[in-house]
């Protein structure tokens, strides 16, 4: 039998409750034996400009999914040079480890975004897509999704990083070891 093992993908630039609230949904809600948090260097559909490096995502990442044995960080992404493709780290990924199923968590947007990306056609039969709700986006795909609920907590990245650099509490938006390693190294902030 192989390992069920969620991967949730993206820059966690910083990583949040919202990121941990669905990766422990999914984990519980599926009976997934393992949730590996996935930083990617340069998505296809965004434009970082935070101005944090690899290792200062990494090493937030780390601190925020400290105590849970059922979360890992997952670095081929960040191994990888240029513009990465989900179908591409999937192709390495099943190569190296075959004893692992992967369920590839998405939110709502990244759902209805699903006919845009790359090789889709052939993704789809690789993985499970699991999506996530999010405000005012639908679980709507011509692909199969398996949904899973989760509470709704309207919490972005960027509105940790906006608040950062207008001097606003960022208390209860990210674990505490994250926000002392975000003040401790001047991050987002004017």
């Amino acid at each position: 039998m192989k390992k069920r093992v969620g991967i949730l993908g993206g820059t966690f630039d910083p990583p949040h409750i919202g990121h941990l609230i669905i990766a422990n949904e999914v984990l519980h809600r599926l009976n997934l034996h393992q949730v590996e948090f996935m930083p990617n260097q340069e998505p296809p559909h965004k434009n970082r400009t935070s101005g944090t490096t690899l290792n200062n995502r990494l090493e937030m990442l780390e601190l925020a999914i400290e105590g849970q044995p059922a979360f890992s960080i997952e670095k081929i992404e960040l191994e990888r040079q240029g513009r990465s493709f989900t179908i591409d780290t999937i192709n390495i990924l099943q190569q190296l480890y075959p004893e692992k199923e992967y369920y590839f968590i998405i939110g709502a947007d990244m759902v209805e975004y699903l006919p845009k990306w790359h090789k889709i056609e052939e993704l789809v039969k690789k993985l499970h897509f699991i999506g996530v709700n999010r405000p005012n986006y639908q679980l709507i795909s011509p692909y199969p999704v398996t949904s899973v609920e989760v509470p709704q907590i309207d919490i972005s990245s960027s509105l940790i990083r906006d608040r950062r650099k207008m001097g606003e509490s960022i208390k209860y938006l990210l674990p505490d070891k994250v926000i002392s390693y975000i003040e401790e190294n001047y991050l987002y902030e004017s």
